[in-house]
């Protein structure tokens, strides 16, 4: 299991279907791939998608800061060298590109050792649950209102108990209610309906608007103030009815600790690419500690490991963003994701992909 070799990969390769997170917006997905290769041959998986710029940041840091610190170690030390490069960016690097970098190196990490077990990666945690339901995501807010109702309307036939829609940003906050009503309208009492506001509100227009929106039904207001603002955060949870969430733009458990110290958020989106599998484990623990539950951003190919693996596992986020790329993946089922048993977590891009989308 020493490591032997770490090779670095840019992808560019077009949406199945172009997101719309805002009006006019049109690119490509970028994906960075990282693969760790042992003495004995095994090799292990870690991957990023970029929505926005920075790909090739991280590529440059893994090779610069990253890649030297692996090189000759035991791939089983995860902890430790989880631990040692977020030592060596203390001063600088507790977030952004970094933090990225180690993200994905710790994703392949865990693949191999999940390999060398024989075992797919929420049995080697501790198996706790195998089937989790998932949201569909993906009603677009540059979509505009008709193609938000139609999006909606397509999840819930594919089986789907619940989708995610956005507001802020773009439209009106008189056309941002009437969406949400026209969703509400179009899926049913029986669908769970999430709104997610990206960060685009202060705490007053957020405890203004979300009074407004709970008017409708919504499971759950997500990101409405930027990630610094906790104690808007707790002003927003302390005025409305409906639950508030976020997590997703924050690094580690570290950014987290006012959430754990001031428990008003019921449920917490932590994203894998900021702290990587070791870390995510450990955000749920102590969320568990004070009866937070678990959503994860994006990922669903590898958040059911971690799902299947907690007791306090929530639902999982299925965007469509990645599925096409894969061999083979836990895809939901009438809105169910069934935890895979490959060893590892069992991911693996199409033959030839690779080769025919490699930029760099």
């Amino acid at each position: 299991m020493i490591i032997k070799d770490v090779r670095v990969t840019l992808l560019r390769i077009p949406y199945v279907e172009q997101l719309a997170v805002q009006k006019g917006y049109s690119r490509d997905r970028d994906i960075l791939i990282v693969e760790i290769e042992t003495a004995s041959g095994l090799v292990g998986l870690g991957y990023q998608l970029y929505m926005r710029d920075g790909f090739r940041t991280t590529k440059m840091c893994l090779e610069e800061v990253i890649i030297p610190r692996l090189l000759g170690r035991d791939a089983t030390e995860v902890e430790g060298i989880w631990h040692e490069l977020w030592t060596a960016g203390q001063a600088d690097g507790r977030g952004g590109a970094q933090m990225f970098a180690l993200s994905a190196v710790d994703v392949a990490l865990w693949d191999l050792i999940g390999q060398k077990a024989g075992l797919p990666l929420h049995r080697l945690w501790g198996h706790c649950q195998k089937e989790v339901p998932a949201y569909g995501s993906g009603v677009w807010r540059g979509l505009g209102g008709d193609g938000m109702v139609e999006k909606a309307k397509r999840l819930v036939g594919e089986g789907f108990k619940a989708v995610k829609m956005q507001v802020g940003h773009t439209w009106t906050e008189a056309e941002d209610v009437e969406n949400t009503r026209r969703v509400r309208d179009a899926v049913g009492e029986d669908v769970d309906i999430m709104v997610d506001v990206n960060m685009a509100w202060t705490a007053d227009t957020a405890i203004l608007m979300g009074k407004r929106l709970q008017d409708h039904g919504i499971y759950w207001l997500e990101e409405p103030v930027v990630p610094t603002d906790f104690e808007g955060y707790f002003r927003i949870a302390d005025a409305l009815d409906t639950r508030v969430v976020g997590g997703e733009s924050h690094f580690t458990r570290f950014e987290l600790k006012p959430f754990f110290e001031n428990p008003k958020i019921p449920i917490l989106q932590p994203d894998v690419v900021r702290g990587g599998l070791t870390e995510l484990r450990k955000i749920a623990a102590i969320a568990d500690t004070w009866g937070m539950k678990i959503a994860p951003h994006l990922y669903p190919e590898l958040m059911i490991h971690l799902m299947a693996s907690i007791p306090n596992g929530l639902i999982i986020e299925e965007m469509g963003l990645l599925g096409d790329l894969f061999e083979e993946w836990a895809a939901p089922v009438n809105g169910i994701m069934t935890a895979p048993e490959a060893p590892g977590h069992g991911l693996r891009f199409k033959d030839g992909l690779v080769a025919e989308y490699m930029v760099g």
